[in-house]
C-alpha cells in the first residue's frame, strides 16, 4: 500500500473556532465524514466534492482526477521539476519553485522566497496539533489563507510559460512508464493544482493536504 492525499480547502476561522485538541479529527471528518456515503458535485466545478453536512460551510474536498489519490503523483513530479528546473527560463524557475513548494514539493539545495507556507511551518504545527509518526504522518500539504495568494501570484507568471517547458522536459525529465511520464502528465498535475488554490483563493481559505 502506498501513501494517499486528500486535499481540502478550509475556512481557517471556522477549523480555529474548534478546540485546538479537536482540530486535526475535525480535518479528518470533512475529508471522510462517518457513515456518509452522499457526496455532491452538482455546482461544482469539476473535481471537487463536498458533503451533505456541518462540513460544508467549512471545507470543500479536491479529488485529483490525474492521480487515482496517491501521493506518489505528487512526489514524482517534485522530481522532475528538480531534473528540468535549470533548463527552465528563469522567470519559470522562480515562479515555479514558489508555487510547488508552497505546496508538495521540498526543495533540496534551492532558494525560494519565504511564504509560510509548506508541510512544516510551525504556525501549522501550533494551529493543529496532531502526534504524527511513520504510521500516522502530519499534514502533507499545509497552506494558511495569507500564503495562498502568493501561489496564486506565483502561477499567474508560471502557466502561460510552462507549454515552453515541454523540449527540455522532453530533454532532462521524460521517464516512460512511471509516475509523471512526460511533460504532459506534469503539466495537468500542476494545472489540477492550481484549481485548488484558485479555490482558496477566492473564498479566503487556506488549503491542506490530509496523509489518506
Amino acid at each position: 500500500m502506498g501513501l494517499d492525499i486528500s486535499v481540502l480547502v478550509v475556512d481557517w476561522e471556522r477549523v480555529g473556532g474548534f478546540a485546538a485538541g479537536e482540530r486535526w479529527g475535525r480535518l479528518e471528518d470533512a475529508a471522510y465524514p462517518d457513515g456518509c456515503e452522499d457526496v455532491f458535485r452538482d455546482g461544482l466545478p469539476d473535481g471537487w466534492v463536498r458533503f451533505p453536512d456541518e462540513v460544508a460551510e467549512w471545507s470543500l474536498r479536491y479529488e485529483f482526477r490525474s492521480t487515482s489519490g496517491s501521493f506518489k503523483a505528487h512526489f514524482w513530479a517534485g522530481k522532475r521539476w528538480e531534473d528540468v528546473r535549470e533548463q527552465a527560463v528563469p522567470e519559470l524557475r522562480a515562479a515555479l519553485d514558489a508555487f510547488l513548494s508552497g505546496l508538495f514539493w521540498d526543495p533540496y539545495g534551492v532558494v525560494v522566497p519565504p511564504a509560510g507556507t509548506g508541510p512544516g511551518a510551525p504556525e501549522i504545527r501550533e494551529f493543529v496539533p496532531h502526534e504524527g509518526g511513520a504510521r500516522n504522518p502530519y499534514f502533507l500539504v499545509a497552506c494558511p489563507p495569507r500564503a495562498v495568494p502568493v501561489l496564486a501570484a506565483a502561477w499567474s507568471v508560471a502557466e502561460p510559460l510552462l507549454d515552453g517547458l515541454k523540449g527540455p522536459h522532453t530533454a532532462h525529465a521524460d521517464a516512460p512508464g512511471r509516475w509523471i511520464a512526460d511533460h504532459d502528465e506534469f503539466a495537468v498535475l500542476l494545472r489540477e493544482w492550481a484549481e485548488v488554490v484558485r479555490e482558496a483563493h477566492a473564498r479566503g481559505w487556506g488549503i491542506v493536504g490530509l496523509p489518506f
